[in-house]
Protein backbone atom coordinates (compact mmCIF):
# COMPACT_ATOMS: atom_id res chain seq x y z
CA UNK A 1 0.00 0.00 0.00
CA UNK A 2 1.21 3.59 -1.33
CA UNK A 3 0.61 5.55 2.20
CA UNK A 4 1.62 8.73 -0.42
CA UNK A 5 -1.49 7.94 -2.03
CA UNK A 6 -3.26 7.02 0.86
CA UNK A 7 -2.43 10.90 2.08
CA UNK A 8 -3.74 12.00 -1.21
CA UNK A 9 -7.60 9.99 -1.07
CA UNK A 10 -7.28 11.59 2.45
CA UNK A 11 -7.33 15.25 1.01
CA UNK A 12 -9.65 14.83 -1.28
CA UNK A 13 -11.24 13.15 0.55
CA UNK A 14 -11.84 16.24 2.38
CA UNK A 15 -12.77 18.35 -0.33
CA UNK A 16 -15.34 15.89 -1.12
CA UNK A 17 -17.02 15.52 2.31
CA UNK A 18 -17.28 19.43 2.75
CA UNK A 19 -18.25 20.46 -0.72
CA UNK A 20 -19.97 17.21 -2.21
CA UNK A 21 -17.47 17.53 -5.38
CA UNK A 22 -14.30 17.06 -6.34
CA UNK A 23 -13.36 12.64 -6.10
CA UNK A 24 -13.42 12.84 -10.05
CA UNK A 25 -12.30 16.02 -11.10
CA UNK A 26 -9.44 15.70 -8.58
CA UNK A 27 -8.44 12.13 -7.86
CA UNK A 28 -8.41 10.66 -11.51
CA UNK A 29 -5.77 14.00 -12.51
CA UNK A 30 -3.52 12.94 -9.51
CA UNK A 31 -3.46 9.60 -9.78
CA UNK A 32 -2.59 10.36 -13.87
CA UNK A 33 -0.46 13.16 -13.48
CA UNK A 34 1.53 12.17 -10.35
CA UNK A 35 1.48 8.55 -9.88
CA UNK A 36 1.51 7.12 -13.31
CA UNK A 37 -1.94 4.69 -13.31
CA UNK A 38 -3.26 4.65 -16.84
CA UNK A 39 -5.68 6.68 -17.01
CA UNK A 40 -8.21 3.87 -17.71
CA UNK A 41 -7.46 2.28 -14.40
CA UNK A 42 -7.58 5.61 -12.75
CA UNK A 43 -10.96 6.34 -13.85
CA UNK A 44 -12.43 3.09 -12.86
CA UNK A 45 -10.51 2.90 -9.40
CA UNK A 46 -11.31 6.35 -8.90
CA UNK A 47 -15.11 5.38 -9.27
CA UNK A 48 -14.99 2.36 -7.52
CA UNK A 49 -13.39 4.12 -4.39
CA UNK A 50 -16.18 7.04 -4.69
CA UNK A 51 -18.95 4.06 -4.60
CA UNK A 52 -17.34 3.02 -1.15
CA UNK A 53 -16.43 6.70 0.42
CA UNK A 54 -19.45 8.40 -0.12
CA UNK A 55 -21.96 6.75 1.85
CA UNK A 56 -19.74 7.59 4.74
CA UNK A 57 -20.03 11.03 3.86
CA UNK A 58 -24.08 10.45 3.07
CA UNK A 59 -24.80 9.26 6.51
CA UNK A 60 -22.95 12.13 8.22
CA UNK A 61 -25.35 14.38 6.18
CA UNK A 62 -28.63 12.13 6.29
CA UNK A 63 -27.91 12.37 10.37
CA UNK A 64 -27.87 16.42 10.47
CA UNK A 65 -31.29 16.19 8.37
CA UNK A 66 -28.90 18.33 5.47
CA UNK A 67 -30.01 15.54 2.35
CA UNK A 68 -33.46 16.09 0.66
CA UNK A 69 -34.49 12.82 0.24
CA UNK A 70 -37.18 13.62 -3.01
CA UNK A 71 -34.80 15.63 -4.65
CA UNK A 72 -32.67 12.41 -4.05
CA UNK A 73 -35.17 10.35 -5.78
CA UNK A 74 -35.84 12.06 -8.79
CA UNK A 75 -32.11 13.10 -9.82
CA UNK A 76 -31.46 9.27 -9.35
CA UNK A 77 -34.28 8.23 -11.62
CA UNK A 78 -32.18 10.22 -14.14
CA UNK A 79 -28.78 10.03 -13.44
CA UNK A 80 -28.59 5.93 -12.59
CA UNK A 81 -29.77 4.94 -15.75
CA UNK A 82 -28.04 7.36 -18.23
CA UNK A 83 -24.70 6.28 -16.22
CA UNK A 84 -25.14 3.17 -17.81
CA UNK A 85 -25.67 4.41 -21.12
CA UNK A 86 -22.67 6.89 -21.14
CA UNK A 87 -20.07 3.66 -20.35
CA UNK A 88 -22.03 2.17 -23.35
CA UNK A 89 -21.14 4.61 -25.51
CA UNK A 90 -18.10 5.55 -24.64
CA UNK A 91 -17.11 1.77 -25.42
CA UNK A 92 -19.17 2.32 -28.90
CA UNK A 93 -17.13 5.71 -29.88
CA UNK A 94 -14.17 5.14 -28.62
CA UNK A 95 -11.33 7.15 -26.92
CA UNK A 96 -12.39 10.32 -29.19
CA UNK A 97 -10.12 13.01 -28.03
CA UNK A 98 -12.11 15.65 -29.70
CA UNK A 99 -15.68 14.05 -28.25
CA UNK A 100 -14.07 14.12 -24.86
CA UNK A 101 -12.41 17.53 -24.27
CA UNK A 102 -16.06 19.46 -26.05
CA UNK A 103 -17.82 17.35 -22.76
CA UNK A 104 -15.35 18.25 -20.72
CA UNK A 105 -14.65 22.29 -21.68
CA UNK A 106 -18.44 22.39 -21.82
CA UNK A 107 -18.82 20.98 -17.91
CA UNK A 108 -15.80 23.61 -17.50
CA UNK A 109 -18.06 26.36 -18.12
CA UNK A 110 -20.77 25.13 -16.10
CA UNK A 111 -18.92 24.96 -13.37
CA UNK A 112 -17.69 28.80 -13.63
CA UNK A 113 -21.52 29.48 -13.99
CA UNK A 114 -22.16 27.55 -10.85
CA UNK A 115 -19.32 29.60 -8.92
CA UNK A 116 -20.71 33.22 -10.48
CA UNK A 117 -24.22 31.79 -9.28
CA UNK A 118 -23.05 31.04 -6.02
CA UNK A 119 -21.35 34.87 -5.59
CA UNK A 120 -24.12 36.34 -7.02
CA UNK A 121 -26.94 34.71 -4.12
CA UNK A 122 -24.06 35.68 -1.67
CA UNK A 123 -24.32 38.94 -2.66
CA UNK A 124 -27.70 39.01 -2.62
CA UNK A 125 -28.15 37.42 0.69
CA UNK A 126 -25.31 40.09 2.31
CA UNK A 127 -27.65 43.17 0.79
CA UNK A 128 -30.93 41.70 2.45
CA UNK A 129 -29.67 41.12 5.51
CA UNK A 130 -28.97 37.56 5.39
CA UNK A 131 -27.25 34.94 7.43
CA UNK A 132 -27.62 31.43 7.87
CA UNK A 133 -31.47 30.58 7.71
CA UNK A 134 -33.40 28.35 8.57
CA UNK A 135 -34.14 26.03 5.54
CA UNK A 136 -36.79 27.21 2.88
CA UNK A 137 -39.35 24.99 1.69
CA UNK A 138 -38.78 23.68 -1.36
CA UNK A 139 -41.47 22.57 -4.14
CA UNK A 140 -40.03 19.38 -5.82
CA UNK A 141 -40.16 19.75 -9.51
CA UNK A 142 -39.68 15.86 -10.38
CA UNK A 143 -39.77 15.60 -14.14
CA UNK A 144 -36.85 18.73 -15.07
CA UNK A 145 -35.06 17.58 -11.69
CA UNK A 146 -35.00 13.36 -13.62
CA UNK A 147 -34.22 15.13 -16.71
CA UNK A 148 -31.10 16.85 -15.35
CA UNK A 149 -30.41 14.37 -13.61
CA UNK A 150 -29.47 12.13 -16.53
CA UNK A 151 -27.84 14.79 -18.38
CA UNK A 152 -25.23 14.80 -15.46
CA UNK A 153 -25.09 10.88 -15.23
CA UNK A 154 -24.63 10.63 -19.36
CA UNK A 155 -21.70 13.33 -18.42
CA UNK A 156 -20.35 10.81 -15.57
CA UNK A 157 -20.57 7.88 -17.79
CA UNK A 158 -18.32 9.63 -20.88
CA UNK A 159 -15.96 10.72 -18.48
CA UNK A 160 -15.86 9.97 -15.41
CA UNK A 161 -15.90 14.04 -13.91
CA UNK A 162 -18.97 15.71 -12.60
CA UNK A 163 -21.29 12.85 -10.25
CA UNK A 164 -20.94 16.14 -7.36
CA UNK A 165 -19.63 19.12 -9.19
CA UNK A 166 -22.32 18.87 -12.38
CA UNK A 167 -24.88 17.61 -10.33
CA UNK A 168 -24.31 21.02 -7.70
CA UNK A 169 -25.27 23.15 -11.29
CA UNK A 170 -28.13 20.93 -11.59
CA UNK A 171 -29.47 21.92 -8.34
CA UNK A 172 -28.43 25.44 -7.76
CA UNK A 173 -30.37 25.63 -11.35
CA UNK A 174 -33.85 23.90 -10.47
CA UNK A 175 -33.82 25.19 -6.27
CA UNK A 176 -31.69 27.92 -5.91
CA UNK A 177 -33.30 28.48 -2.68
CA UNK A 178 -31.15 25.50 -0.88
CA UNK A 179 -28.74 26.80 1.90
CA UNK A 180 -25.19 25.47 0.92
CA UNK A 181 -25.30 23.27 3.67
CA UNK A 182 -28.33 21.46 2.36
CA UNK A 183 -26.99 21.75 -1.22
CA UNK A 184 -23.70 19.55 0.07
CA UNK A 185 -25.53 17.07 1.77
CA UNK A 186 -28.25 16.32 -1.17
CA UNK A 187 -25.33 16.22 -3.64
CA UNK A 188 -23.29 13.99 -1.79
CA UNK A 189 -26.07 11.08 -1.20
CA UNK A 190 -27.13 11.45 -4.97
CA UNK A 191 -23.95 10.39 -6.10
CA UNK A 192 -23.60 7.41 -4.32
CA UNK A 193 -25.96 5.56 -6.73
CA UNK A 194 -24.87 7.42 -9.45
CA UNK A 195 -21.23 6.44 -9.15
CA UNK A 196 -21.86 3.01 -8.35
CA UNK A 197 -23.40 2.71 -11.65
CA UNK A 198 -20.60 4.26 -13.47
CA UNK A 199 -18.03 1.98 -11.77
CA UNK A 200 -20.15 -1.17 -12.19
CA UNK A 201 -20.48 -0.16 -15.89
CA UNK A 202 -16.81 0.25 -16.12
CA UNK A 203 -15.54 -3.17 -13.97
CA UNK A 204 -17.71 -4.32 -17.12
CA UNK A 205 -15.85 -2.85 -19.50
CA UNK A 206 -13.10 -0.91 -17.75
CA UNK A 207 -9.46 -1.97 -16.21
CA UNK A 208 -10.74 -2.19 -12.33
CA UNK A 209 -7.52 -2.12 -10.24
CA UNK A 210 -8.54 -2.93 -6.64
CA UNK A 211 -5.10 -2.40 -4.96
CA UNK A 212 -5.38 0.77 -6.25
CA UNK A 213 -9.00 1.51 -5.25
CA UNK A 214 -8.28 0.08 -1.41
CA UNK A 215 -5.04 2.80 -1.50
CA UNK A 216 -7.49 5.82 -2.18
CA UNK A 217 -10.03 4.63 0.48
CA UNK A 218 -7.51 4.14 3.26
CA UNK A 219 -7.02 7.72 2.93
CA UNK A 220 -10.25 9.22 1.67
CA UNK A 221 -12.92 7.27 3.96
CA UNK A 222 -11.95 9.48 7.29
CA UNK A 223 -11.61 12.25 5.23
CA UNK A 224 -14.67 12.42 3.91
CA UNK A 225 -15.97 11.60 7.40
CA UNK A 226 -14.17 14.82 8.65
CA UNK A 227 -15.11 16.74 5.43
CA UNK A 228 -18.93 15.86 5.83
CA UNK A 229 -18.82 16.86 9.43
CA UNK A 230 -17.47 20.45 8.87
CA UNK A 231 -19.52 21.02 5.74
CA UNK A 232 -23.01 20.18 8.01
CA UNK A 233 -21.81 21.96 10.79
CA UNK A 234 -20.47 25.27 9.46
CA UNK A 235 -21.63 28.44 8.84
CA UNK A 236 -23.61 28.35 5.42
CA UNK A 237 -20.72 31.22 4.38
CA UNK A 238 -18.06 28.76 5.13
CA UNK A 239 -19.76 25.96 2.52
CA UNK A 240 -20.51 28.34 0.40
CA UNK A 241 -16.87 29.73 -0.29
CA UNK A 242 -15.68 26.25 -0.19
CA UNK A 243 -17.85 25.16 -3.26
CA UNK A 244 -16.72 28.40 -5.05
CA UNK A 245 -13.33 27.44 -4.69
CA UNK A 246 -13.60 23.70 -5.47
CA UNK A 247 -15.63 24.93 -8.74
CA UNK A 248 -13.03 27.27 -9.93
CA UNK A 249 -10.12 25.00 -9.49
CA UNK A 250 -12.20 22.07 -10.43
CA UNK A 251 -13.51 24.51 -13.94
CA UNK A 252 -9.86 25.09 -14.19
CA UNK A 253 -8.73 22.03 -14.59
CA UNK A 254 -11.30 20.84 -16.93
CA UNK A 255 -9.89 23.66 -19.15
CA UNK A 256 -6.80 21.95 -18.94
CA UNK A 257 -4.52 24.84 -17.15
CA UNK A 258 -1.15 23.67 -15.12
CA UNK A 259 -1.40 22.50 -11.79
CA UNK A 260 0.74 25.69 -10.73
CA UNK A 261 -2.07 28.16 -12.25
CA UNK A 262 -4.81 25.97 -10.85
CA UNK A 263 -3.69 26.19 -7.09
CA UNK A 264 -2.29 29.80 -7.70
CA UNK A 265 -5.69 30.62 -8.84
CA UNK A 266 -7.52 28.37 -6.06
CA UNK A 267 -5.30 30.36 -3.60
CA UNK A 268 -6.25 33.47 -4.76
CA UNK A 269 -10.10 32.93 -4.87
CA UNK A 270 -10.34 31.07 -1.14
CA UNK A 271 -8.29 34.45 0.36
CA UNK A 272 -11.03 36.62 -1.54
CA UNK A 273 -13.77 34.48 0.04
CA UNK A 274 -12.16 34.69 3.74
CA UNK A 275 -11.43 38.51 3.06
CA UNK A 276 -15.14 39.16 1.99
CA UNK A 277 -16.57 36.64 4.57
CA UNK A 278 -14.51 38.89 7.83
CA UNK A 279 -15.38 42.07 6.26
CA UNK A 280 -19.57 40.73 6.15
CA UNK A 281 -19.21 40.21 10.04
CA UNK A 282 -17.33 43.00 10.44
CA UNK A 283 -19.86 45.77 9.12
CA UNK A 284 -23.45 43.84 9.80
CA UNK A 285 -24.68 46.14 12.52
CA UNK A 286 -25.06 44.93 16.18
CA UNK A 287 -28.14 45.32 17.77
CA UNK A 288 -28.06 47.89 20.54
CA UNK A 289 -31.11 47.63 23.19
CA UNK A 290 -32.65 50.70 23.53
CA UNK A 291 -34.36 51.86 26.37
CA UNK A 292 -37.88 52.77 26.43
CA UNK A 293 -39.05 55.81 28.65
CA UNK A 294 -42.07 54.69 29.77
CA UNK A 295 -40.46 52.29 32.13
CA UNK A 296 -38.37 54.68 33.72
Amino acid sequence: MDPILALAGLGVGIVVGLTGMGGGALMTPILVLVFGIPPVAAVSSDLAASAVMKPFGGLVHARRGTVLWPVVGWLCVGSVPSAFLGVLLLRLIGSDATVQRVIQVALAVALLLAAGGLVAKAYRSRRDGGGDKEPAAVRVRPLPTALLGAAGGLVVGLTSVGSGSLIIVVLLMLYPALRANDLVGTDLVQAIPLVAAAALGHAFFGDLHLDIAAAVLIGSIPGVLIGARLSSRAPNAVVRAALVVVLVASALKLFGLSNLVVAGTAGAVALAAVVLTLRGRVARPVPVAIEDPALN
